[in-house]
């Protein structure tokens, strides 16, 4: 592949902000501000530095839809404001949208809680040679349900699978999943954007500041940072229940918008590394079969307008 040195640099951005083993990991080891190596005045290195991300990403989601063997899941989680809309926007600017879908999950549908937890994120699954985007996914199961289990009640589970078990019974159900989909050819990245509350309020402010961006702003944002705190236990608890080697998370930082998109990015580079996408080989009788096309068409002579 070009660009190798490139591809080597890409690919180690990401690196100190991988779990694979959740044992050990405590959220608040996470820096919300972190832009690691770099500083502020560095800004201008990092828009190259995920320009040429951007252009590495293309030419490797191209031969991943040319080998047709492999899916890529990226699932995005975060707090509002966090940037995911934004960072999806640009880091995949570059891909052709024939090999790429976003899949947002917002509240579930009297026909989805008439399902399973799993059931409306799994019809999404990207299909061979492409990538999904999972913009919120199936850990909302475990991170707003579980700061407000009230949502329990209208999912309608039996009594006997409704209780104090539910949290480690559901992570169990998403290891059992997302090994299932690992299995099967789909590569998965989980990614939490990890910003802090105070860059969330200044957001917000400056999205009430901004008649253009009135649209992004609820005011059911401001009544969850009341739960800032259960919800940090929340992620905390997923990631510790669900990192693994096949199917890491990348908790990010989200302080700053410029590092996280190159850290999405790095990440996203190294799990298309790991697969070692490339195009398919062309041997043998097919060889011969395009050579014989090629004469016929030659044989042709001028094509006529």
């Amino acid at each position: 592949m070009k660009h190798n040195h490139t591809l080597r640099n890409v690919r180690q951005l990401s690196r100190p902000y991988r779990v694979t083993n959740g044992r050990k990991f405590h959220l608040a080891d996470v820096d919300p501000g972190d832009t690691g190596e770099l500083t502020s005045e560095d800004k201008p290195r990092a828009r190259e530095a995920l320009q040429a991300g951007i252009e590495l990403l293309s030419e490797m989601q191209d031969r991943l839809f040319a080998q047709n063997r492999w899916s890529v899941l990226i699932v995005i989680q975060a707090m509002d404001a966090a940037g995911k809309d934004s960072a999806i926007t640009h880091v995949m600017s570059g891909v052709n949208p024939q090999g790429c879908e976003v899949s947002s999950f917002k509240t579930p549908s009297t026909e989805e809680l008439n399902h399973d937890f799993l059931w409306r994120c799994s019809k999404r699954v990207p299909e061979r040679g492409r990538i999904g985007i999972f913009n919120r996914s199936y850990y909302e199961e475990v991170l707003v349900v579980r700061v407000h289990p009230e949502l329990v009640e209208g999912e309608r589970l039996p009594d006997a699978h409704a209780g104090a078990k539910l949290w480690k019974q559901r992570y169990k159900d998403i290891r059992g999943f997302e090994r299932y989909l690992t299995d099967n050819g789909t590569l998965i990245r989980k990614i939490y954007l990890h910003v802090s509350r105070d860059e969330q309020k200044r957001r917000f402010l400056e999205r009430l500041g901004n008649p253009e961006k009135f649209w992004k702003f609820s005011a059911a944002d401001v009544r969850e940072r009341r739960y800032w705190k259960e919800y940090m236990a929340a992620y905390e608890d997923a990631i510790r229940a669900t990192a693994t080697p096949e199917a890491p998370w990348y908790v990010v930082p989200a302080d700053n918008k410029w590092f996280t998109r190159i850290v999405i990015s790095s990440a996203i580079i190294d799990a298309l590394a790991s697969i070692d996408v490339d195009y398919p080989k062309v041997t043998g009788a097919k060889i011969k079969e395009f050579a014989a096309a090629k004469r016929a068409l030659l044989a042709e002579g001028k094509v006529r307008r």
